[in-house]
């Protein structure tokens, strides 16, 4: 657990709404695809906070402003207390060299054209401070080294790589420039499952070398689970719950957390039978049209009158500062409740005893 460190970067109340317009000629702004409405978290110096949620939730939108590829529509992006969200300039130039990304696709992030060695130096034609000209090959070489791959590659193209391998050649580039933090944009979901654990450990050894501390985005609660030291959970562009990695997957009090974390593949036939499975009923709703009060009603089975009425507020229930108990987390329900849905690990199956 990492999770000790001085905060190093905060989000408060971050929104990105996408507008929807009509019209060709005179465009017209008919609505807004609420992407992210309202998220709140920090990162502290050492740790990696997991970002989970299905599909369309916000969280590559996250990602996104963190690095300032998106400007949020509103909220604040404070990295060691300075507001980072609306720079531009050489301002948005010096933080941008203390917090790198990797994005998601191997494939399509690495230019075909450029070699190794031009992909993982261009940080240096950027920030020639951080590297003379003379001394680039050798620092692109052994940031090849570094993540595992041979320093003579240096003059291969992409497509001469596996999909992990060129995935390690996108981690190497987002070393270049020594930085602080890392946004990984589900780095390890376009590769097969044994390369996702060699991305994944290769990153933990990084973190470690480099103290580095990472905002990690995927969709796999498994491979979040081995990774993260706290977790958020969103939902329609909503933190549903946020705390450590055992608050979340042991003591889950949101029923979307609840419902994820039933649906998480496990290895062991005994424990798989003992898992209670929770089938969530429609789909999500539209970002362009959120239902009102808590956005995750329409699926919940706890859903009230009050729910439809009333956004949930995240933060910590008054019935879980109880003596005794687990550690308290925020849930954004107004009828939170903690539940196992998963066996604890390592545990007899009652049958066997």
């Amino acid at each position: 657990m990492r999770a000790e460190g001085e905060e190093i970067l905060e989000v408060r109340d971050l929104v990105k709404h996408y507008p929807l317009t009509r019209g060709i000629v005179f465009r017209k702004q008919v609505g807004a695809v609420r992407a992210v409405d309202g998220v709140s978290f920090e990162l502290r110096r050492g740790e990696t906070l997991g970002i989970v949620g299905e599909s369309g939730c916000g969280k590559s939108t996250v990602a996104k402003m963190l690095v300032n590829l998106e400007r949020p529509t509103a909220g604040r992006i404070l990295y060691k207390g300075e507001d980072i969200a609306d720079l531009s300039g050489k301002a948005l130039k010096a933080v941008r060299r203390n917090i790198q990304m990797v994005f998601q696709d191997p494939y399509t992030s690495l230019n075909p054209r450029m070699t190794v060695g031009d992909i993982v130096g261009e940080p240096y034609a950027i920030h020639p401070e951080v590297a003379p000209k003379g001394d680039r090959r050798r620092k692109v070489q052994d940031l090849l080294d570094v993540v595992g791959l041979n320093p003579e590659y240096i003059n291969r193209y992409p497509h001469q790589f596996s999909g992990g391998q060129r995935q390690r050649i996108g981690i190497a580039r987002g070393l270049a420039l020594n930085p602080e933090i890392i946004i990984c944009d589900e780095p390890v979901s376009a590769l097969d499952v044994s390369v996702q654990a060699q991305v994944v450990n290769l990153l933990e050894r990084l973190q470690d070398e480099f103290e580095l501390s990472y905002v990690f985005i995927a969709h796999d609660l498994s491979v979040v689970r081995h990774i993260s030291d706290r977790v958020a959970v969103m939902y329609l562009g909503r933190l549903a719950e946020i705390g450590t990695e055992a608050q979340i997957y042991q003591h889950p009090t949101h029923p979307y957390t609840q419902a994820l974390l039933s649906a998480v593949p496990m290895p062991d036939p005994a424990a798989r039978a003992r898992r209670e499975r929770i089938l969530l009923s429609g789909d999500v709703p539209s970002p362009a049209h959120p239902p009102s009060g808590c956005r995750f009603r329409t699926r919940c089975w706890k859903a009230q009158e009050r729910c439809v009425v009333e956004v949930p507020e995240l933060a910590v229930p008054e019935w879980f500062r109880k003596e005794g108990g687990p550690p308290a987390h925020p849930s954004a329900c107004h009828f939170a409740e903690e539940r196992r849905v998963v066996p604890p690990e390592g545990t007899e199956d009652p049958d066997d005893t």
